[in-house]
């Protein structure tokens, strides 16, 4: 087993229901939809996840058709999901769509949909890594 150390994660609070994430050099807003007591200015964290899932299936996509010398013109992955509350709030189903250039023979296509079922963040819900969380006080 290959182990990767990677840099933090850090989020923290902004206002209202507002969190600012800090990943390397990049920051991304989070807040929750209005109806959830958010003001609507960022994803959702689950929202995020969901958000994650397309984007891998999209870069495995891209590298797929790349490595078989197809064009990346007009990939895009689209996303829909379910959510449910069964008595845990959770996502229950996402479909993707992924959209790929004209053309591609029926081999391709295959190859395609086993390689993208495999990304990496659809690897790690798949099977679920173990989360650990502890508390620590703000130092005044």
């Amino acid at each position: 087993m290959t182990v990767i150390a990677t840099a933090p994660v850090e989020v923290t609070y902004e206002s209202g229901e507002e969190y600012v994430v800090r990943l390397g050099d990049h920051r991304l807003r989070t807040d929750q939809p209005r109806d959830s007591g958010g003001r609507d200015a960022g994803p959702s964290p689950v929202e995020l996840l969901v958000a994650s899932m397309a984007a891998c299936t999209a870069f495995y996509a891209g590298r797929f058709l790349d490595r078989h010398g197809e064009t990346r013109h007009g990939l895009s992955v689209t996303a829909r999901y379910r959510t449910v509350s069964d008595p845990l709030a959770r996502i229950a189903e996402v479909s993707l769509t992924v959209r790929v250039p004209q053309g591609l023979s029926e081999r391709h296509r295959t190859a395609l949909l086993a390689v993208v079922r495999h990304c990496t963040v659809h690897n790690t819900l798949r099977r679920a890594p173990e989360i650990l969380i502890e508390l620590t006080e703000v130092k005044s």
